[in-house]
């Protein structure tokens, strides 16, 4: 944790069952932004389409200090950092 911030792992995986639909969306995002919290280090990870990676990204842009993708494969991308830090 930096500067005294939660770390918040959001699983996208977990936001809905079986396939992602994008008629789901606005209920996703809205999960998302509850999950995120105000200002923390958010980690995106968990098998989900592109299309919700890039919406929930999106919609996290001026709500945490932090994003990052998280994936086996690549580890830890960051996404954007707003630390003045």
């Amino acid at each position: 944790m930096n500067e005294g911030n939660k770390i918040t792992i959001i699983d996208l995986n977990t936001l809905f069952t079986s396939t992602a639909k994008l008629s789901e969306l606005d209920s996703y995002i809205q999960k998302a932004r509850e999950l995120a919290g105000e200002g923390n280090e958010v980690v995106l990870t968990g098998a989900a389409p592109v299309w919700l990676y890039l919406k929930i990204a999106h919609a996290l842009h001026e709500k945490v200090r932090k994003l990052i993708y998280r994936s086996p494969v690549t580890g830890d991308l960051v996404i954007f950092d707003h630390s003045p830090y």
